[in-house]
């Protein structure tokens, strides 16, 4: 068969199936009518022709001789009686197979036990079939047993016309037939059933991995919204406490704490508008956002900067090739410094003094962030000990290279220590 072939035997193929789930849909609906086709069609192939001989006179006559003498010609009421216990039952083979089975067994004893040859006994098969099928398979022993004995009476019956040999090995191979169909048919139900069931168990895992990679990058981007408005905005606030302040005394400091000011508004703005821009849906063709690079290492002199025109005096140095680090690392770093830095001025206060220092030490990477406290008793209604969602992120960055944070009191002031592991573990980016 070639290609050309099998290609026009496709739309043959899916009207096939398309009928074929048609039908399916209506055996659910309605069960009974595959149930009683069965029935008649049993009735019309094996015992009409049965009780067409019967009528007209001819019996077994068109058979030889030896099965004439061997087996009793039955009236036609003791045929028809003997034909509806081995067909009716079938109306039963799917609600209750193994009753069905049972019933047609016995009629079938009894027919053989009073000599009589039926084409109808088919109907035995088939009951046997729809029990491998739809019924229990404990059951089958037990049917597979009294089957055997069944078939051992028909072979003793027609050992006077056939060798009991040939009998019982047509008879058993045509039963082994009939359980291996059902068997089979019954195993690729339940392996169609069991692919059916997988997809839909895959299909809710990937339903669940959405939800829950949807929630990391909503926890990823409450972050560091987090970290952006926390530094800007106390950045904001000591330059605009400064500025009032010096607005007497020296009103070109208050105008430089503003011009500050309003550089670290656009800057936070700009940084806001790239982290909220993955959350926005594509709603047609639109310029391509402004976007700048996640923050590194090369950033904190940077950030230094900025925290020093708010008053606060830093002190930064490193130790180790931190050049090297990877993307996700030197953004991890970067914000819990940014963190730490934007604690130490809400807590400390202008005029306070930090001391950042960053080493990298074969596979460890140490940050320590330590301030000397407030100039004066009060600076603002914060305390220096207080645990805020600030250092819960710092430990959930630092949790990501499998990295800790302790942060405590150290004299006066405040010391913020993060450990990190650089060795390669899946990593994480910011």
């Amino acid at each position: 068969m070639t290609s050309e072939d099998l290609s026009g035997m496709g739309p043959l193929v899916a009207r096939l199936g398309r009928v074929g789930q048609r039908l399916r849909h209506a055996d659910r609906a309605r069960p009974w009518v595959l149930d009683t086709a069965v029935v008649v069609l049993v009735f019309l192939l094996f015992c009409l022709p049965d009780l067409l001989h019967a009528v007209g006179g001819d019996g077994d006559g068109d058979g030889p001789r030896r099965f004439r003498m061997v087996f009793t010609r039955l009236p036609v009421a003791g045929m028809l009686v003997l034909q509806a216990g081995l067909v009716l039952p079938l109306l039963w083979r799917r609600r209750a197979p193994a009753v069905a089975f049972g019933a047609v067994t016995a009629v079938f004893v009894l027919q053989w036990s009073l000599g009589a040859v039926l084409r109808a006994d088919v109907a035995l098969f088939v009951a046997l079939y729809s029990l491998a099928l739809h019924g229990r398979l404990r059951q089958l022993p037990w049917a597979c047993a009294g089957m055997a004995g069944a078939l051992g009476l028909v072979a003793a019956r027609a050992s006077a016309a056939v060798s009991v040999w040939d009998a019982l090995f047509f008879l058993l191979s045509t039963a082994t037939a009939a359980l291996a169909l059902g068997l089979m048919i019954r195993i690729r139900r339940a392996q169609l059933a069991g692919l059916r069931d997988r997809a839909a168990r895959l299909e809710v895992e990937r339903d669940q991995r959405g939800r829950l990679a949807v929630a990391a990058e909503r926890a990823r981007v409450a972050r560091e919204m987090h970290d952006i408005v926390g530094h800007n905005l106390s950045v904001i606030i000591t330059l605009a406490d400064a500025g009032a302040y010096a607005s007497d005394a020296a009103p070109e400091r208050g105008k430089e704490a503003l011009h500050l000011i309003g550089d670290t508004g656009r800057q936070a703005l700009s940084e806001l508008r790239r982290v909220l821009g993955v959350l926005r849906e594509a709603d047609g063709p639109r310029a391509e956002p402004e976007l700048s690079p996640q923050p590194g290492l090369a950033d904190i002199d940077a950030l230094c900067e900025g925290v020093r025109a708010a008053g606060l005096e830093v002190v930064y140095r490193t130790a180790g090739h931190v050049d090297v680090l990877d993307s996700g690392v030197q953004l991890t770093v970067y914000r819990i410094v940014q963190e730490a830095l934007t604690n130490t001025l809400k807590h400390a206060g202008a005029g306070a003094r930090a001391t950042l220092a960053i080493v990298v030490e074969d596979t460890r990477l140490t940050i320590t962030v330590q301030d000397s406290g407030p100039p004066a008793p009060a600076v603002g209604p914060g305390t220096a000990n207080e645990e805020g969602h600030g250092l819960v992120g710092m430990r959930e960055r630092a949790a990501l290279y499998g990295g800790h944070i302790t942060a405590g009191p150290a004299g006066p002031g405040w010391t913020v220590r993060a450990a990190l592991d650089l060795a390669p573990q899946g990593g994480a980016a910011g």
